[in-house]
């Protein structure tokens, strides 16, 4: 999901370079891995470098032609108009945690490391909302069902009704770097190649950066 807004407007522009309709479908990354588990029908995959290495060892990506695509930092983010904690520091961070009356974090990487951070600082779990698959942590935010969200900055990034306090500070930020690669199932793999190419490559860079990523 973290790759979603990059991806599309990516896949747009290499159509409009290139003549190649490209048909992106996000979903949670435990649901797509899955779902190349299964055998689905697809030409090529974006997940986490750590699960792309996963399944690429496992037979379902092709060998050695995995890319690194991006890469992605954990955000915080607010209700529009609310009061903005600091970031600044990890202390900082714990004690914005602590203040919050409910908190959000997604699954995947940036949840598993939230929630590692909880369980660190004594955050109560009854004051932890996890966001359900395919909800965004802006969306709960800006409803109110949180005062305080983490994600990767690239979903948080545009949204309406948030208001983006910065990233994690150093000490306590987890990088996701996220790879693309061709599925064994590819009906067309030089095709899927040339894409995943395209995305790895510096002309992809300022897009990345716009969406809130660095380049890989």
């Amino acid at each position: 999901m973290a790759t979603r807004h990059i991806l599309a407007d990516l896949a747009a522009d290499y159509e409009a370079r290139h003549g190649t309709h490209v048909e992106i479908r996000s979903m949670g990354g435990v649901e797509a891995a899955k779902s190349v588990r299964a055998g689905e029908a697809t030409d090529i995959v974006v997940l986490a470098s750590k699960v792309m290495a996963t399944l690429e060892a496992e037979g379902h990506l092709a060998k050695g032609a995995t890319r690194d695509f991006a890469r992605s930092e954990i955000g915080v983010a607010v209700r529009k108009g609310s009061a903005l904690p600091s970031v600044a520091s990890e202390q900082a961070v714990k004690q914005a945690m602590l203040n919050a009356r409910r908190l959000c974090y997604s699954t995947g990487p940036s949840g598993d490391h939230l929630k590692a951070l909880c369980e660190k600082w004594g955050v109560s779990s009854a004051r932890v909302l996890i966001a359900p698959p395919g909800v965004p942590v802006a969306t709960l935010v800006a409803n109110g069902d949180a005062d305080l969200g983490f994600q990767q900055l690239s979903e948080l990034t545009g949204q309406q009704g948030i208001e983006v306090v910065g990233t994690l500070p150093p000490e306590i930020q987890a990088v996701t770097v996220f790879s693309a690669g061709i599925s064994i199932a590819s009906r067309d793999p030089e095709v899927a190649r040339a894409f995943v190419t395209y995305l790895a490559s510096a002309a992809t860079d300022d897009e990345k950066r716009r969406h809130g990523m660095l380049p890989a």
